[in-house]
């Protein structure tokens, strides 16, 4: 998904929480072919489960069922800082994104094109369930913790409508402006990611941004992206569902793409990339792992998903699939 996509949803998120901690029932197939329908009346155990930890490794699911809110108005924003300023602007949204009001979500996205000639861009953007007034006060509380005023600022409310086709405008305008048309499509996109409890010291974000900046290749992008955690999310304890990632800080998504005619030493300079990218800050990270962005390098990657709840994740796979039908690369390993 889009860093453009991704910011009204994780505006919602911070102020209501997880999609899936607004689910009421799942209808699904089972390995020998009954039709379960779940909830937390009716096999509570695989309800549990599928919050978190469903993807592929129960069954097939067939039908959702969601408690709904009403859909807000936002105040949508965007403010941008050239590359020198990255670091202020690290330590600045670190102290101040995750602790904001819930009904913001502000992430930060430090990203190079394909094209080295291009600098890398630093940018903050996101979501205020709220006035443009409200959101004015609160984005300068960031702005006076940076280094400098942003080099571009802009802020609208809008409707719950325009705010989705404004951020889906975005990204179909990066696609066509940016790399060439279907690029981010068809392109190989490696990515690892960690939860933070702690901010960044300065010296790791220098090492961080040394990293970032350093042997640029052409056809090769590269992203830091930061996402606030807080707010809503952790209303839910870490054991009320198979999601364990309650009470985080921050997450950091490292991410590369080659185009998909890229050669196999041009595919392995940009895993390389992201391996050192991720591993600059990984003594700082909680070794946990959004489980929605799997790493196929994990090693430790039940305790890294699931924390806490592997144990009992992997007891209601050995129950519901004894015969591990559903199986793949890091399914759930059987009891």
């Amino acid at each position: 998904m889009s860093q453009w996509a991704e910011a009204h949803g994780s505006a919602i998120g911070r102020k209501y929480g997880l999609t899936s901690d607004h689910l009421l029932a799942v209808q699904i197939v089972l390995a020998d072919a009954r039709i379960v329908d779940c909830d937390d009346h009716h096999d509570g155990d695989l309800f549990w489960a599928l919050r978190g930890a469903g993807p592929g490794n129960f069954g097939v699911v067939t039908a959702l069922t969601f408690r709904t809110i009403r859909a807000p108005a936002a105040t949508n924003f965007h403010l941008t800082w050239p590359f020198s300023e990255a670091g202020g602007v690290i330590e600045a949204w670190e102290s101040w994104a995750p602790a904001a009001a819930e009904e913001l979500a502000a992430s930060l996205v430090i990203g190079t094109s394909a094209q080295v000639d291009e600098p890398p861009s630093v940018e903050v953007f996101g979501v205020m369930l709220g006035t443009e007034s409200d959101t004015a006060e609160l984005v300068d509380q960031l702005v006076g913790r940076t280094p400098s005023d942003p080099a571009s600022a802009f802020r609208q409310h809008m409707s719950f409508r325009e705010t989705t086709r404004y951020w889906g405008d975005r990204a179909a305008r990066d696609r066509v402006e940016g790399d060439p048309p279907g690029w981010e499509l068809r392109g190989y996109r490696f990515i690892k990611s960690e939860f933070f409890k702690r901010p960044l010291s300065a010296d790791v974000i220098e090492a961080l941004l040394e990293n970032f900046r350093k042997d640029r290749v052409a056809g090769q992008s590269r992203e830091l992206d930061f996402s606030p955690w807080g707010g809503g999310y952790p209303r839910v304890s870490a054991d009320a569902t198979a999601f364990v990632h309650r009470d985080d800080l921050f997450c950091l998504k490292h991410a590369t793409e080659v185009d998909a005619d890229a050669s196999g030493a041009e595919k392995e300079a940009a895993h390389d990339w992201v391996t050192r990218s991720w591993a600059t800050v990984h003594p700082w990270g909680t070794g946990r792992v959004f489980p929605n962005v799997p790493d196929p390098d994990l090693e430790e990657w039940g305790n890294a998903y699931y924390g806490s709840n592997l144990d009992r994740v992997v007891s209601v796979k050995a129950k519901y699939d004894p015969g591990n039908l559903f199986r793949f690369h890091e399914s759930l390993p059987m009891a």
